[in-house]
């Protein structure tokens, strides 16, 4: 117990950390709060948009939102301020406006926003897991005072469900106005991301475009490939099939559109599809030409030439030897390996 001097006599002090009216620390917090709170508008309220309304409203920002569906008991759950018409939205004046509709309903959706009600000096982000094609769309649509940032949260509502922690997050500055406070704005609002402790990667939407062909489209096709074969757990499953399994599961949960916006506005997507064609290709030609291999061996070919008389499996000559040499397809190929191929341990044909 921490017993000090005090004006009334037999005080004696318990606790120096108790919240008080004189709470210097709690007011000084709260004016830092509201000193980099910002407006933030959301257009397209859907899983993604509510998404991130959800972890904006946590670090104290006032979110607003529209969308073409009626999300307003949900908005109003989540603190957030919800307008169905968009020119009610749009006179709301957002500092930040961020355009989290889907890739094939993107350029629509901004066709049909008052982007004329809004800030001349407003900052529009978008949040596609494509980004050459938003960048033009706005660079080309919107008014020239507008600040544009295209950026990308490499995760989801499912992967970003708990801690954002180590996930990337790219982004590129477009575009954004001479004026101190405009890129302020901008350092704001990737402080956000930043706060949430993700892995803050600068990088052009184009060399963006370019990797994530490689990475986001393959594993998203792959999935699909899988999902197509319709895998089933098992009880001997390994880690290595869970983990295909949990991939499987991942990509299929997303919808189609969005698997089908990776390969249309991705233009390396078609180049990587066709590598990943030509890889499985090799991969089965070297699988069956080593079978094509063994069973011409087994056979008696060599070369593509026969080189001594088919023998039956107890050793004798084949009539079909007699004859002249005939194009041997794969199943016979096969057959003829399971025919023919012994055991070296125990002498017995292996079936």
């Amino acid at each position: 117990m921490l017993s000090l001097p005090c004006a009334f006599a037999g005080c004696k002090v318990f606790a120096l950390d108790a919240a008080m009216p004189f709470d210097f620390e709690t007011k000084a917090t709260a004016r830092l709060r509201a000193q980099t709170s910002m407006r933030i508008g959301i257009v397209g309220f859907g899983t993604f948009g509510q998404f991130l309304a959800k972890r904006l409203v946590q670090q104290g920002h006032k979110v607003i939102a529209t969308s073409r569906g009626d999300y307003s008991s949900l908005a109003q759950s989540l603190g957030v301020h919800f307008f169905q018409d968009a020119d009610d939205f749009a006179e709301e004046h957002p500092e930040v406006v961020i355009l989290a509709s889907s890739i094939l309903s993107t350029e629509a959706v901004l066709d049909s926003l008052p982007v004329q009600r809004l800030k001349r000096s407003t900052l529009f982000v978008d949040v596609l897991s494509v980004k050459e094609f938003p960048k033009q769309l706005f660079l080309s649509k919107l008014p020239a005072q507008m600040d544009i940032l295209c950026t990308h949260p490499m995760f989801g509502p499912d992967s970003g469900s708990g801690s954002w922690h180590g996930l990337n997050f790219m982004f590129e500055k477009v575009r954004v106005g001479s004026g101190g406070n405009r890129q302020k704005r901008v350092d704001a609002f990737l402080q956000f991301f930043e706060k949430e402790g993700c892995k803050m990667v600068a990088m052009s939407c184009e060399e963006h475009d370019r990797q994530a062909a490689s990475t986001q489209f393959i594993t998203h096709t792959v999935g699909r490939v899988l999902g197509a074969m319709q895998l089933q757990a098992t009880p001997i499953d390994t880690r290595g099939f869970k983990s295909l399994l949990d991939l499987v599961d991942n990509t299929t949960h997303d919808s189609f559109d969005l698997y089908y916006g990776l390969f249309m506005y991705n233009q390396n997507a078609t180049e990587e599809l066709e590598r990943l064609g030509y890889a499985f290709d090799a991969v089965k030609k070297q699988l069956l030409g080593r079978l094509h291999e063994l069973a011409r061996k087994q056979i008696g070919f060599t070369s593509g030439r026969p080189a001594s008389p088919l023998l039956s499996s107890n050793g004798a000559r084949s009539s079909a030897s007699a004859g002249p040499s005939t194009h041997t397809g794969i199943p016979e190929i096969a057959e003829a390996v399971a025919a023919t191929f012994v055991d070296q341990h125990d002498g017995n044909a292996v079936r």
